[in-house]
């Protein structure tokens, strides 16, 4: 099976690379805006890529003519998606409709990456059958790119995540643990919010999540994220416990104290019964998780 990833050099991508090599018959193209920033080379093709170019997307697709598309790729920094909506659409929207168009063309197998930021966080954990109901810009685009791919003619999956966390070789933003981490190394005194709900997502299970959709074929909407429904705060608690850190550096506050451009559903997260069902998913807990974050800081 011939594989392309979009977004191989962010986390998600740079989780996916490592685990599609090592899987027989497999010819995978990473694609990605520059230059490959995989700290190896073999075992793929690397193909810069800009999704928002319609014509490139048109272009690249036809040369490679894969089996299977894992579309990683998007804008996820939610405040800036609130304050840069034109970028945000772009990425998030128009370079959907460019990979659908040339999918429906080949025929090509479009597993899609969403988020749990489709709903208004007021009834989670979430089921794949419940109702979207975005609360900011970014919510809205990543709604409407699944709108897209739900109407396209070719087979597709969409996978939806929550908070994914882990670390590359080129760390381009922090996660919780590590911010945690560092913060109570250095003995700063840190506030974490007590009044949201995720479901922490290990980068390697969801990377894991996208190959069995693809491996299997499995169309419709699945959600891949932690087992854990926890808040911030209590992943912050959980985070000093490993590393042995002074808890008592973290307190308590409500999410209406930070003053955030877009706002956040309070209570999402998700039910994993379809994944692991229909795709024997079966993710880590949040301790374990942190344990893999701990033995590649090293």
């Amino acid at each position: 099976m011939k594989i392309l990833i979009t977004g191989s050099n962010g986390l998600l991508g740079q989780k996916l690379v490592p685990l599609l090599v090592q899987q027989v018959d497999i010819q995978l193209i990473a694609t990605s805006r520059g230059t490959n920033r995989m700290d190896f080379t073999d075992g793929y093709e690397y193909q810069s890529l800009d999704i928002t170019d319609a014509q490139q997307v048109a272009e690249v697709i036809e040369k490679i003519r894969p089996d299977a598309i894992i579309h990683t790729a998007a804008m996820t920094n939610v405040d800036q998606c609130e304050s840069e909506k034109d970028l945000c659409w772009a990425m998030n929207v128009k370079a959907v409709e460019y990979l659908v168009e040339a999918c429906e063309k080949y025929q090509i197998f479009l597993c899609h990456l969403s988020t749990d930021f489709v709903f208004d966080g007021q009834s989670g954990p979430y089921r794949e059958e419940d109702l979207p109901s975005p609360v900011s810009f970014y919510g809205w685009s990543k709604y409407a790119a699944e709108e897209v791919v739900k109407r396209s003619k070719c087979p597709w999956s969409i996978v939806r995540t929550v908070l994914v966390y882990g670390i590359t070789n080129d760390m381009s933003r922090s996660n919780i643990i590590l911010w945690v981490k560092s913060s109570l190394e250095q003995q700063k005194a840190i506030r974490v919010v007590t009044d949201q709900f995720r479901t922490p997502t290990l980068a390697e299970d969801l990377a894991m999540g996208c190959w069995l959709v693809v491996n299997k074929k499995a169309e419709g909407i699945f959600h891949i994220s932690g087992k854990d429904f926890l808040t911030p705060y209590e992943m912050a608690i959980k985070t000093a416990d490993f590393f042995q850190l002074d808890k008592s550096l973290i307190s308590k506050v409500d999410a209406k104290n930070f003053a955030q451009p877009a706002k956040r559903p309070p209570r999402t997260g998700f039910v994993l019964d379809k994944a692991i069902s229909v795709l024997e998913y079966n993710p880590v807990s949040f301790e374990e998780g942190i344990e893999v974050l701990a033995g590649q800081m090293k």
